[in-house]
Order: structure tokens, then sequence, then C-alpha cells
């Protein structure tokens, strides 16, 4: 990490409960060539991975239902959101990553996973980036009942739905998880021509 347009960075822990809150100092060049100092916090989660499992000859998605505090404290009424599985890659390679949290959460064993992007997802403040991959399901890929790691309380409802039903809740504002609606948008512009 390094760029002629910013120096005399230094940081200052302010949280280390969870993950990795600092204060970070630092002055960067503007376009007229003068320098600005400025001070921003980043929150340091580790990066992640998310896949969504779809099904051509079904015509179906298995996404996954969790509470999300986060989402509860800014006014998701009961908390809860419809969500591609997702996890942070905790010193794996995001398909290894992917794969593991496929089988925890939703009970699938995926054969093969295609990467279709990486993106930050909330760049002003987290540091985090998501790799997004697609990987289609079967009934006979079904290793378990998922819902996830009882040591990291999770406890994920696994909804399997059809395009058009996941469509039709894009539509109408009920999927709200911008990684979910990212692939699922893919999903629909990918199937356009396969259908």
């Amino acid at each position: 990490m390094s760029s002629d347009k910013i120096r005399n960075l230094s940081r200052e822990l302010l949280s280390d409960n969870w993950y990795k809150l600092e204060k970070v100092s630092y002055e960067i060049q503007l376009k007229d060539g003068s320098w600005e100092s400025q001070s921003r916090e980043a929150y340091d989660r580790g990066n992640g991975a998310a896949v969504l499992l779809y099904n051509l000859e079904k015509r179906s998605v298995v996404l996954i239902r969790q509470f999300r505090l986060p989402t509860y404290l800014n006014g998701n009424d009961d908390g809860y959101l419809l969500e591609v599985c997702a996890g942070l890659l905790d010193e794996r390679n995001p398909e290894e990553a992917i794969r593991k949290e496929a089988e925890e959460e939703t009970g699938y064993r995926l054969e093969q996973v295609e990467k279709v992007f990486e993106l930050f997802m909330s760049p002003g403040s987290v540091t985090e980036i998501i790799h997004f991959y697609m990987a289609t399901y079967s009934d006979e890929m079904r290793v378990s009942e998922g819902g996830g790691l009882q040591k990291e309380q999770e406890h994920i409802e696994v909804v399997e739905m059809s395009f058009d039903q996941a469509f039709d809740m894009i539509e109408r504002g009920e999927i709200r998880d911008a990684k979910t609606l990212i692939l699922l948008q893919l999903l629909k512009s990918k199937t356009f021509n396969l259908l």
C-alpha cells in the first residue's frame, strides 16, 4: 500500500473488541498540488465472500434468513434479512471459504463455484472486499439441514424460492441486502437469454 498522493499516514487504534476500528490521519495531495490534512475512521473486519445458489431447471434460488443487529438498530422492524450465503475468509482463500460457508449455512456441498467479481461494499468506512460467486445446486448436493454454526451463534433459516418470487421481492423492496440484490440482478441478466 503506497501512493505518492498520500503522506504522513498514522493510525490510532480505537477498538479491537470484535474487529479493528482505527482513526487514520494523513495528508492527501489535491489536484492543484497542495496538501490537505485529513482524518477518518476505518473499520477492518477482514475480507469476505458471498455466493448465490441457483438451479436453472427448477428456476429456483437458495437464500438464508438471519437476524442482523445493525439493521434492527437502523429501523428494520424485526432485524431479519433475506440474504445470499456469505462469510469472512478467516485466512482462507475466497473459494475455499465460500464452499465451507455454503455447506454450514445452507447444507449444500457445492461442486463448482464461479467467481464473478469482487467489490468494496462500504468504502467510506469499511476496508472489506467481498468476493462474489454464483453456483448451481441440485437436491442431490444437500448433505445437511444447514442453519449455521451454534458456536458462532448462527440461527439461520434456509429458504428456497423461485426466480420469480425472488425478483418480485426485489421489486417490492423486501430484499434489502446489497450483496443479495447484486447477485440476483446478475442472475436475472444472465438467465434472460437462457430461458
